[in-house]
């Protein structure tokens, strides 16, 4: 699972996208819209301004924008930016590959053969997707799924 630290920032980051080229963007508004506590995002954004993707300015009319054309930037070039990784275990990452401990051997396990897979698609899929590219909502899960029956 994605943490709280990297959905901030992929929420924060498409507020951004959403106002490129519009100037700076406080850090109120996107913290009221997306619904981050101020002082986490302010860390966020400072984290990816190191990173080079972010841009701020201080004072009355200061803020934060995208140091990126939205086109250049990938979901999974930020995932890899907050996470360090798309592996959901230590040794199926391709960047930063550790051995599992208390695990067979690498080359006999199937679980680690099946976590590449899964990685390898995630990466394809991620980096496939731009920041410029749509992305729309979907209906809320409740209203996605329909009701299961209990009992069964």
């Amino acid at each position: 699972m994605l943490s709280q630290k990297a959905r901030y920032a992929i929420r924060a980051i498409q507020h951004l996208a959403d106002r490129h080229g519009e100037g700076a963007v406080p850090l109120s508004e996107i913290a009221a819209r997306q619904k981050i506590p101020a002082k986490f995002l302010t860390t966020i954004l400072s984290e990816l301004g190191r990173a080079g993707v972010v841009g701020s300015q201080r004072g009355r009319d200061g803020g934060y924008w995208l140091a990126v054309a939205p086109s250049k930037l990938t979901y999974g070039d930020l995932v890899r930016m907050m996470r360090g990784s798309l592996a959901l275990v230590p040794c199926a990452s391709r960047n930063a590959h550790e051995r599992c401990t208390n695990c067979i051997a690498e080359d006999e396990c199937r679980l680690r053969a099946l976590m590449l897979m899964v990685r390898d698609q995630t990466a394809e899929l991620l980096d496939s997707i731009r920041l410029s590219d749509p992305v729309e909502p979907l209906p809320s899960f409740d209203e996605m799924v329909p009701e299961q029956s209990h009992g069964a």
